[in-house]
């Protein structure tokens, strides 16, 4: 197998760089042990204006049998020949990017030692690969490698030149030109070499999806032959590529809100006692003698009480979490189309078990009609996404707190402005009642992860003004036993749009609002909720937007 890269440089930044990047230097021919065979670096040539680095990599036939048996093309026990005579040890393939990984692990991670600059420098690139098997052909390669910035030349191997008719083999000699860093291309071709070939010399583990991650960074997210790049890398096995799909997902959100994906995916998993402070306890305050109904149980309730008011029947739960609000919805045949929004894929993958969807088994008559009422799908709440669009009503159940405050505005657009359900239902702990709950320390808010925790004059400014910009009417409800002096535990707005007004027909905007605060008093009460949100904030956290419900721990 061959590979030659080259570039191209001027005195004060000669080519010869090169060797500095990939730590050979271009005056050695070097030899380097591989698991099956041997890797030669050498430079074919080397001067200030241009300098091309060869990768030979010569393969032990014997030693791919002995050491792949039963693994990949080069080890496959089809016939006593075929494992000895084939193109391994000449069309480039996974050996050969395992080689190259080996020989180049420093550049291919960007690192220089002698010139820490280097790496993040942009090259003006030339690759070639003589012989590269290609299964989908030409197409396909330029599909993979010109949406990464290079400019392919493949051309296709004739399966004999003196037979024309006989048509091109799967191979095509590859020439890729672009500017880019070192590291980036290594790390491209890692991939799509395997890729291309569309098979592996090795044993596909777990650890293969950290790999592709890995030399995926900065470019994978975002290709459009994604979900081919992972299934081919990862050799058709589905649980792997699963799950590499969803933390491509994952990463590319993270990407777009400039957070670390860790603390996005933050929806699932055991909240600390803190966190559960009188959740499932009695209501605290209350004196009662027998345990209340559970404030996450009141909170379903009240949700779908406003749901059944609007007439609604295709639903959106918008930081669904784990699921519980979707399971009560279901039990409910008014609800004929009902979609679970969340930024965690475990979430949903938890919400997807509870739910007994797609269960090998489960599949009777009414878990088919169930599953067909339901789906779930990954989206961030505050970038605008199509598939929101055209339902009779959203769900923020105990979504907007989880939001740092100078998102809110986004997630109000997603929402109000390019969504537009007929209606929306909202809820938010009141932070006037954390003073009932005896087990919560003065001063905290009810979860850790809380940006803030309004007063009842707080969500009320808020959400008259957003009615106000969105063209809603909006209403208050309490959520929970009412305290004659702080309020409900929890607080719930609903917003109707201007067409579902009452049943005389009239638009029941202005009446609404004649039940709530003037218009004006909300501008200013807003800019109290404002400043009030401010300081309210965690003053430590930096986690970005988590728009996951913490039912549990709310």
């Amino acid at each position: 197998m061959f590979l030659t890269i080259s570039t191209t440089g001027t005195a004060e930044r000669p080519a010869t760089d090169l060797g500095f990047l990939l730590h050979k230097h271009p005056d050695k021919a070097q030899r380097f042990s591989t698991s099956y065979g041997t890797a030669h670096v050498l430079y074919p040539e080397a001067t200030a204006e241009r300098c091309t680095v060869a990768l030979l990599l010569e393969v032990d036939p014997v030693a791919l049998v002995r050491r792949g048996r039963g693994k990949g093309r080069g080890g496959a026990p089809d016939s006593a020949l075929a494992q000895y005579v084939n193109d391994r040890p000449y069309a480039a393939s996974s050996l050969l990017a395992v080689a190259l990984s080996s020989v180049f692990s420093s550049a291919l991670r960007g690192q220089c030692k002698a010139r820490p600059e280097l790496p993040e420098r942009a090259l003006p690139l030339r690759i070639e690969v003589p012989a590269l098997p290609a299964r989908g052909g030409a197409a396909l390669v330029e599909r993979l490698f010109a949406p990464l910035g290079w400019a392919v030349t493949a051309e296709p191997v004739a399966l004999d030149e003196e037979f024309p008719e006989w048509g091109d083999s799967r191979y095509v000699r590859l020439v890729l030109e672009g500017e880019l860093r070192l590291a980036d291309a290594l790390r491209q071709l890692y991939v799509l070499l395997p890729v291309l070939d569309d098979a592996k010399h090795y044993w596909v583990a777990p650890d293969e999806v950290d790999k592709l991650l890995r030399s995926g960074e900065g470019w994978l997210e975002g290709h459009p032959e994604q979900r081919l790049i992972t299934n081919r890398y990862l050799v058709r096995r589905w649980s792997l590529t699963r799950s590499a799909l969803e933390r491509l997902e994952l990463a590319r959100l993270a990407e777009a809100d400039d957070t670390a994906a860790e603390e996005i995916d933050n929806a699932v998993g055991e909240p600390s006692a803190a966190e559960l402070v009188g959740e499932d306890e009695n209501e605290a305050g209350t004196g009662a003698e027998e345990p209340s109904v559970p404030l996450a149980v009141r909170r379903r309730e009240a949700i779908l009480d406003a749901l059944r008011g609007a007439g609604a029947a295709r639903v959106l739960d918008l930081g669904c979490g784990q699921g519980q609000l979707l399971g009560e919805l279901l039990k409910e045949a008014r609800f004929t189309e009902i979609v679970g929004v969340d930024v965690s894929m475990r979430a949903l993958n938890e919400a997807a078990r509870r739910l007994r969807l797609n269960r090998p088994g489960f599949d009777t008559g009414a878990a088919e009609r169930q599953s067909a009422r339901l789906r779930l799908t990954q989206g961030a709440l505050t970038y605008t996404d199509s598939r929101l669009a055209g339902y009779d009503a959203a769900v923020l159940s105990e979504v907007i707190e989880h939001v740092d405050p100078p998102r809110l505005p986004a997630l109000e657009h997603v929402v109000f402005g390019a969504a537009r359900p007929k209606a929306v239902v909202v809820t938010t702990p009141n932070a006037e009642y954390n003073v009932r709950w005896e087990t919560l320390p003065a001063g905290r808010m009810r979860h850790g992860d809380h940006r803030f925790e309004w007063t009842r004059e707080e969500f009320r400014a808020w959400a008259e003004q957003v009615a106000e910009r969105h063209g809603y009417a909006v209403e208050f409800r309490p959520v929970g036993p009412e305290d004659p002096e702080v309020g409900p535990p929890t607080q719930l707005a609903l917003f109707r749009g201007a067409a579902e007004g009452g049943d005389d027909g009239t638009d029941s905007r202005s009446g609404d609002r004649a039940a709530t605060t003037a218009v004006a008093t909300a501008g200013t009460a807003a800019d109290t909720a404002t400043a009030t949100t401010t300081t309210r904030a965690a003053p430590t956290t930096t986690a970005a937007t988590a728009t996951t419900t913490k039912e549990a721990a709310a």
